[in-house]
């Protein structure tokens, strides 16, 4: 679980294509405190696991089925990533449960501007 609040942009250091998939290498400060193989962490706001880390970078892995329905598979080294780690349960929420799995696609229908902030109509699949 996640609280879908950004603690940190950290760079894509690697992409490495893998059959289907994406293997993407990822520095950061914060996100690396804690976080051991096998955690789960928020990336643009994806649930992926952690499958490798040293001291600087850690590694995820996307899979088709994540790069058909994120925008993870433009990400390439010097891309920016928003990054989040999950919860403990004896945290401060600072927002909202975010479960960071992706059901599926939407489309943008309309955008309407508002004086400070824009209100966007997304048509999704029937049966979501």
């Amino acid at each position: 679980m996640f609280s879908g609040i950004v603690e940190e942009t950290g760079t894509v250091r690697k992409a490495v294509r893998q059959g289907g998939s994406f293997v993407f290498a990822i520095s950061g400060k914060k996100s690396l405190r804690g976080l051991h193989v096998d955690d789960s962490i928020s990336v643009h706001g994806v649930c992926l696991t952690v499958v490798k880390r040293n001291r600087n970078v850690f590694q995820v892995q996307a899979v088709e089925e994540t790069l058909g329905k994120t925008n993870l598979g433009s990400l390439k080294p010097g891309s920016k990533a928003n990054l989040e780690r999950p919860l403990a349960v004896s945290d401060r929420l600072h927002g909202h449960f975010v479960l960071g799995h992706i059901d599926c696609v939407g489309r943008i229908r309309r955008i309407e501007k508002r004086r400070s902030s824009k209100v966007f109509w997304i048509q999704i699949p029937r049966g979501f």
